[in-house]
Formats: structure tokens, sequence, C-alpha cells
């Protein structure tokens, strides 16, 4: 079983890499990818509590925008991770991250809703990358929601008045430097429509001109159809196609392993990274 994207506390996830190793485990999971945003913080914690059978793939999800302003993420696996030009890239998009956090809060303030920037900090676990998540655990913490869930639903996502999007590299800058670090690039979920506005299926010439690697063609967030028109974009331009979870832990309803890549997938998008990188114990 083959995961190829999750995440830990040291971005927006709720289980550290230690526990989500051990879930992993327990879950049948063979091969795991963690991916958490604009960071390789949890790449060391991971690798220690690695066991057999599992192989562990590090990597990061990085945000990026389009030069229209659409928000793509970008799975950057099998890289160095002491490459300086990554590391560079992923510090100055979490360094953004707070002075984005700190207009959504403004515009949530201006409608009445009771939170501040002190109670989103308390709510990220120490170390994280800043993002939406922390600030909805925020909201539930002050009871304004319930849940995750309904912050998103009704304040927090890409369609709603206090969305703020954050400077980022472009999607073909993400993909160079992630092949420079001698990595692979997988484009995460980039139909799922129901966040909001998505890239259409032309982009994708510039995205493999830039040196893309695989699409994540099986994800909750992608409808029957919206899978369908990722497959055959995957063959047109000879792409691998990956499948994940995009685990987040109890913040979110994507379970371990409900989507997974085929053996023969993951063995060719490996074979494309400059070294062989995979964890082993």
């Amino acid at each position: 079983m083959i995961d190829l994207h999750t995440h830990t506390t040291s971005s927006d996830g709720t289980d550290t890499p230690f526990a989500l190793i051990n879930k992993a485990l327990s879950a049948g999971i063979t091969t795991l990818a963690v991916t958490d945003h604009d960071t390789t913080s949890s790449w060391q914690e991971a690798i220690s509590a690695l066991r057999p059978p599992m192989s562990l793939v590090l990597g990061s999800e990085i945000s990026t925008l389009t030069t229209s302003g659409i928000s793509v993420h970008m799975l950057g696996l099998l890289f160095d991770g002491e490459n300086l030009v990554m590391q560079s890239m992923l510090a100055d998009t979490r360094d953004m991250r707070i002075p984005r956090m700190r207009k959504m809060i403004e515009l949530l303030i201006i409608d009445g809703y009771n939170v501040t920037i002190e109670d989103v900090m308390l709510a990220a676990p120490k170390g994280a990358t800043l993002g939406r998540p922390h600030l909805a655990d925020a909201l539930v913490a002050n009871k304004i929601v319930a849940s995750r869930e309904e912050a998103f639903a009704e304040l927090l996502n890409n369609d709603s008045k206090y969305y703020v999007s954050h400077a980022a590299p472009t999607p073909e800058e993400a993909i160079r430097c992630i092949n420079q670090a001698g990595g692979v690039a997988v484009i995460a979920h980039p139909f799922a429509s129901r966040r909001g506005e998505v890239i259409s299926a032309s982009t994708f010439t510039s995205l493999v001109a830039a040196g893309l690697h695989g699409i994540e063609v099986n994800h909750r967030d992608h409808s029957h159809e919206e899978r369908k028109q990722l497959e055959q974009i995957a063959l047109e331009l000879d792409l691998v196609q990956t499948g994940s979870s995009d685990y987040h832990g109890s913040g979110k309803l994507n379970a371990l392993g409900e989507n997974l890549t085929d053996p023969a997938q993951w063995e060719r998008l490996e074979s494309l990274a400059l070294e062989r990188r995979v964890v082993t114990v």
C-alpha cells in the first residue's frame, strides 16, 4: 500500500510525525510520503520512528500561485533536503503565510468574529507551518464554529470573502526548484474544484515543459469525472499517475490509504529522481 501525501503537526496535521508513522504501520501502509506544507521539519522525527516493513518517502507540499492567481499545490518528493535553493524557497513561502494570516483575521474581525493572531499561534503546534487549519482551530476554540469542517465550509474556503492568497512561487518555478534539488514533482489534487478555482487542462503543457513528473489523480476531492480527465491528461503527456490520502489526522475526514498509488507507477516515479532517497530500516 503506497500513500504519497500526508501531513503532521509540522504543518496543519494533528498527528506528530512519530504518531503518523505508527498509524500508517497499523493501517498496512508499506510506502508512506511525509509531505508537510512548505517545510522539511518533520523528516528527522519520521525517520526515527520508522520500522520495517515500511519505506519512507521524504517530501513537502509546496504552495504556489499561477500568474493568474490560482492556488496550486506541488508535491516535491525525494529531493535533497540540504539543497540551499530549495530550503530558501520553502522558507520564503512560510514567511509569507504570517502577513496573509493577519489579513484574514482583520477581515474576520471587521465582521464581528472574535479571533486574534495570538489565538491562531496558540492553536498551532510549535514550529508548524502556519495555515488556515490553525485559524479554523482558533475559531473552534473561541466557540465561533464547531469544527474545522464547519470553519472551512462557512468562512475559510477559497471562495470566501475572508480568503486571502499569499505571495508564492509559480508552479513552474517550484517544479524547476524540485528538479534542481534532485527530486520529482507531482501536482496535488489539480482538479479539486470544490476547493475553488482550478487550472485548466491546457496549463499542463507549461508544467511539463518545466519538468513535471506526475499528477495526483486519485484524491477524495476529485470527482469520478475529474479523475477520468486527469487519467487522460497523464496518458497523453506521459506523466506518472498517483493516488494519495492527503491525510491530516483528526482535522479532516481523509483516512490513511483511502487512495493509493499503483506500485508500477511508484516504481517509475522513483526512478525519475536523481538519487534513490527512499528511507528504509
